[in-house]
């Protein structure tokens, strides 16, 4: 199944279900009391949104050798993790907003993991159990942010820089998916997940073992080589195989 946030024409906010005639309004969330109404609203009338507004975002750095090494880093010997505050979080469409302290800001493709109910110190092997699906997220980087102030809040933080989606996609193998990159039209980053050095599992063990995870919450699965920048007037997609395109501008901040 694949679970959209819209905003309706009516300017209300419902999740929904993606059918083959339009977009199936349900009461409740995906977390909680989930039940399927009669609506049905055309494609062409829901303005989608991250679909999830979670409590916290946790990302995992360095995660592809690759990307490690592309930027001259070795490969961590645990998951290197940080966090993304939700006021970063935006849907397919929103404009990733540049901000004027930055002279470098880059994409990452990232395949996401939407945590499904409260989890705190979870094995790997029962890992699924505690997720309720997938969707797409580019952990926009300001990269000159990061390197001068020698940690990540700052350049991986600001407004715009996690747009999430286009869908969560409840059954899904995380497994050799394909992750793709471009801009404007040109391939930037292809990878699949089989690329990663540390599994959905054995992420999802590791961050439970430090915090508590809440339903709704997100996991950004690091990004593979490829990263480069971007610049006002450029559109980047991030598309994950079975998950959708998520389509975002890019626009100069003030």
């Amino acid at each position: 199944m694949k679970i959209v946030r819209i905003r309706t024409a009516g300017d209300d906010i419902a999740y929904g279900a993606v059918e083959p005639e339009g977009i199936r309004v349900h009461q409740g969330t995906p977390f909680v009391a989930w039940e399927p109404t009669e609506t049905i609203i055309p494609f062409q009338e829901a303005q989608l949104l991250a679909p999830v507004f979670p409590t916290k975002v946790v990302a995992v750095g360095r995660n592809y050798a690759d990307h490690a090494a592309e930027l001259g880093n070795e490969v961590p010997d645990e998951p290197l993790i940080f966090l993304k505050p939700p006021t970063s979080i935006i849907g397919p469409g929103s404009a990733i907003v540049l901000p004027p302290v930055s002279d470098e800001v880059h994409h990452e493709a990232e395949l996401a993991v939407v945590v499904g109910k409260v989890a705190r110190k979870v094995k790997a092997e029962d890992a699924s159990s505690f997720i309720i699906g997938y969707t797409a997220a580019n952990d926009v980087s300001a990269r000159d942010l990061q390197r001068s102030d020698g940690q990540w809040t700052r350049a991986k933080g600001f407004d715009t820089f996690c747009p999430l989606g286009p869908a969560l996609e409840t059954e899904l193998d995380p497994q050799g998916l394909e992750v793709v990159c471009r801009v404007n039209g040109d391939v930037r980053q292809q990878a699949t997940t089989d690329d990663m050095i540390f599994g959905v599992g054995e992420i999802l063990e590791y961050v439970s073992s430090i915090m508590t995870l809440l339903p709704g919450d997100v996991i950004l699965t690091g990004t593979p080589s490829g990263v480069g920048p971007i610049e006002a007037g450029d559109f980047v997609e991030v598309e994950i195989e079975r998950i959708g395109i998520l389509g975002n501008p890019v626009m100069a901040g003030s």
